[in-house]
């Protein structure tokens, strides 16, 4: 943010509405990411046909109507990419690993407060099975 000092008000707006990740596999990452979201209130909410978005196929994830994770069926992504959802709390964190494990996801770390980033940063991460980081993270004391 530039020309001036920043609001409490900026402090929690989040400036982000939605993200992409390619995909080699859209079956297959709407199936890994219809249980692993779902702990943190997610759901699959659109599926586009190339023909219908005029490129790609498309899958979206989000809360009600409003899509937050969209899926493109463009081909596997190179660098992979590293995504973070917050969760409400603690349990839904642990409940996000099960999930992306029993999805076909490998840990990438387990449920577990990270203090380097900070004291109540409890987080945990899975790699999707084309190797995107996916964590959850609650801020809890």
């Amino acid at each position: 943010m530039t020309g001036g000092p920043e609001t409490a008000r900026d402090e929690l707006a989040l400036s982000l509405d939605h993200i992409s990740l390619s995909v080699a596999d859209l079956r297959r990452a709407t199936n890994f990411y219809t249980p692993l979201l779902a702990p943190l209130g997610l759901k699959l909410i659109a599926e586009v046909s190339a023909e219908q978005s005029g490129s790609v196929a498309y899958a979206g994830f989000g809360l009600g109507r409003k899509g937050t994770l969209w899926l493109a069926a463009s081909g596997k992504q190179t660098p992979q990419a590293h995504v973070c959802f917050r969760a409400r709390c603690r349990e839904d964190v642990r409940a996000f690993h099960s999930a992306g494990l029993a999805a076909g996801g490998s840990d990438n770390g387990p449920p577990g407060i990270r203090e380097i980033y900070h004291e109540a940063y409890y987080a945990a991460f899975v790699l999707d099975p084309e190797g995107h980081n996916i964590e959850a993270v609650c801020f809890e004391p």
